[in-house]
């Protein structure tokens, strides 16, 4: 005889349990991904210093040309006082077109001469508190590249008698210069380079691929400033003897080297 048994079945709604299992499984994808990140952050940081902190050496080195320059360059000034602007701007005009016309006589290119600058300026007098224009000053500036070193001193001689009355900035440079300051830097390398053999010598370690160069140079050429010739009836008649010597090109560089 079978016996019978009475068996209750309970069925769960899902949505009684689903919140809790979406939660769960949230909960787990946060925590693996959170884990991962983690991982990559670790590793990254490895790589990076894998890369970053190479053992490395710098060295410097210094090269320097010593020739002459081949050419000069001076700034020319007329500066005009008169009671009206269209008097100060005559005188200084008519004066300027004398020098122009003195530096072209002399041989030198239009395209060598330059007016830097040009400015009409009002006089004033100060007298009980009071301010008073009383004339104007008119200055223009003019700069010449003087190429034949010869003519330096006529130029400088021709300028004050047609009417220059400040002269200055007077420089001997070179016209250019990139070939003097590869060779500079070409034995500024070449130092470099054997101070870092020798210090790779002394400490016991091989020298690898250089991962940074920098460079700074020198020996600009210096400007000398003549005097303002103003009230000195313009000067002229007697050609200075100006001498161009040999300027020097410097440069420094800085080398850094891998090494293992």
């Amino acid at each position: 005889m079978i016996e019978e048994k009475n068996v209750n079945l309970r069925i769960i709604p899902p949505a009684k349990y689903l919140p809790g299992a979406v939660l769960a499984v949230a909960a787990f994808l946060i925590i693996f991904l959170a884990a991962a990140a983690y991982t990559k952050i670790i590793e990254g940081r490895y790589v990076g210093q894998s890369s970053q902190y190479k053992n490395t050496i710098s060295v410097s080195g210094e090269g320097k040309v010593v020739a002459k320059p081949d050419i000069s360059q001076v700034s020319l000034s007329v500066i005009s006082d008169a009671a009206t602007v269209a008097a100060a701007q005559k005188d200084n005009t008519d004066k300027m077109n004398k020098i122009t016309q003195a530096m072209k006589d002399l041989g030198v290119k239009e395209e060598d001469l330059k007016t830097t600058s040009y400015s009409v300026m009002p006089r004033y007098q100060y007298i009980s508190g009071r301010s008073d224009i009383i004339g104007y000053e008119v200055v223009q500036n003019l700069d010449v590249k003087i190429r034949d070193l010869t003519k330096v001193g006529d130029v400088l001689s021709k300028a004050a008698t047609a009417g220059a009355n400040q002269v200055g900035s007077l420089t001997f440079t070179f016209d250019n210069p990139e070939a003097q300051q590869n060779e500079a830097r070409a034995k500024a390398i070449e130092q470099a380079k054997q101070k870092a053999g020798d210090l790779a010598k002394s400490l016991g370690v091989s020298l690898g691929k250089i991962t940074s160069f920098n460079e700074s140079s020198a020996g600009q050429p210096i400007p000398m400033y003549a005097s303002d010739a103003r009230g000195q009836g313009g000067g002229g008649g007697v050609v200075p003897q100006i001498q161009a010597g040999q300027n020097e090109i410097i440069i420094d560089v800085n080398l850094t080297y891998e090494i293992y």
